[in-house]
């Protein structure tokens, strides 16, 4: 299947905002979030200088999945690296390298802004051991869970 990675433009809005609702349902426990998330904090988000929203659009324009990646800092890492905050590829297109083409399009920007490093958390519940695994073939390696405070 033929599709693209591309930077998410103001006019992706409706797109990425369907697609981080699917992927907050399918996770479960962060489906409360759906209860804050709007248009205009996506908007935002697209907006700030620090993060990249990167969409996969097969040629009809449908979108297959996105990520967001974001520039943060500390000390252990040498500086400025990557977080990939959030990724999902629709499961109608999963094993057909949507996901391989986002990670690749993520690890080139990180190349661009010569960060040593790219993170991302994965579930470590058996029934996301196929997600643990994808970022494994594509060279990540697991440092340990991650907790959360919530305000």
């Amino acid at each position: 299947m033929k599709h693209t990675i591309r930077k998410a433009k103001e006019a992706d809005l409706d797109l990425v905002y369907e697609l981080i609702k699917k992927l907050l349902i399918e996770l479960g426990e962060e489906a409360s979030s759906l209860s804050y998330i709007t248009k205009d904090m996506i908007s935002q988000l697209m907006q700030n200088n620090r993060t990249t929203v990167l969409l996969s659009i097969d040629e009809n324009d449908n979108a297959l999945g996105f990520a967001t990646l974001t520039e943060t800092q500390a000390i252990y890492a040498g500086g400025n690296y990557g977080v990939i905050d959030e990724m999902y590829v629709d499961p109608e297109f999963r094993s057909l390298k949507v996901g391989n083409a986002l990670i690749a399009a993520i690890k080139e920007i990180g190349k661009q802004k010569d960060w040593n490093r790219i993170d991302v958390t994965a579930p470590t519940e058996k029934r996301w051991e196929r997600t643990v695994k994808f970022y494994e073939r594509e060279g990540f390696r697991f440092t340990g869970p991650k907790l959360k405070f919530e305000l």
